[in-house]
């Protein structure tokens, strides 16, 4: 009957010693995460990205930023028809992408090049396409910013945004143009 009691106050002990929010025993599944391929899910309990002391996401990529940054804060617009009209704004523009560049991200020029040849492809593209090629480059451009934390092209997102819902080619070669700048500027 003694070990019967010790068992039971063992059992209750071991939730005690698990860690908040972990569903398995102490030294179940050690030492290669959770699924394979290393890949960690969430169904045994792992904490999600809003979930991390502080309330905010550490990946950067969305809702909140470290440091307290919203997504919507940041570089400031870029405006499509100044850029359209004044060829020194655009100039000017090119420069500030790029000293962002320089003070907030690691960008590499190869990263940038691959953006800048695909902006090219979808200027070349039938004008029945050009839309969708364009919004296949800011997927494309929003999927590089996120994964290599790029926060200063943000702008350039926004502004692709704009330059897609007025599909017109004028904005598309603007658009070519600034990016061709920042990358002349960049090296």
């Amino acid at each position: 009957m003694a070990e019967g009691l010790k068992m039971a106050e063992v059992e209750e002990k071991r939730p005690e010693e698990r860690r908040s929010g972990e569903n398995r025993p102490p030294r179940e599944n050690r030492g290669g995460g959770g699924r394979p391929g290393g890949e960690r899910g969430g169904e045994r309990g792992e904490r999600g990205a809003g979930d991390r002391p502080g309330g905010r996401d550490q990946r950067g990529g969305g809702g909140f930023r470290p440091g307290g940054e919203r997504r919507g804060d940041g570089p400031p617009e870029i405006e499509l028809d100044k850029l359209i009209s004044d060829s020194l704004y655009l100039d000017n523009q090119a420069h500030v992408v790029v000293s962002r560049m320089r003070d907030m991200d690691s960008g590499t020029k190869s990263q940038l090049r691959r953006l800048y040849n695909a902006v090219r492809r979808a200027t070349r593209a039938p004008e029945s396409e050009r839309q969708h090629e364009f919004v296949m480059v800011r997927a494309r451009l929003a999927y590089t910013i996120a994964r290599h934390s790029l926060r200063s092209l943000d702008a350039l997102e926004r502004l692709l945004l704009q330059v897609t819902r007025k599909n017109e080619t004028r904005g598309y070669e603007r658009f070519r143009d600034l990016f061709e700048a920042i990358i002349a500027y960049n090296e």
